[in-house]
């Protein structure tokens, strides 16, 4: 059953916010890098495959792209 206090809601040990903005920082930036590494990948495997560009092409286009990308979301 719920317990009604007439104390606090916060009971527990008190919040470290600048450890939780930097757990968010970097899921932000996990989440941002890695999303651009899968579509770069995604992008040079369509060039390698579908086109007659080939393998070292596919790979330079993967490489170029995620440069491009980091300067552009930094």
């Amino acid at each position: 059953m719920a317990e009604h206090h007439s104390g606090p809601v916060e009971m527990g040990a008190p919040m470290d916010y600048p450890e939780h903005e930097k757990t968010y920082n970097f899921f932000i930036g996990a989440a941002k890098y890695g999303t651009l590494f899968c579509v770069a990948l995604l992008i040079a495997m369509a060039a390698g495959f579908f086109t007659s560009a080939g393998f070292f092409s596919a790979v330079l286009l993967f490489i170029i792209l995620n440069v491009a990308g980091f300067f552009l979301l930094r």
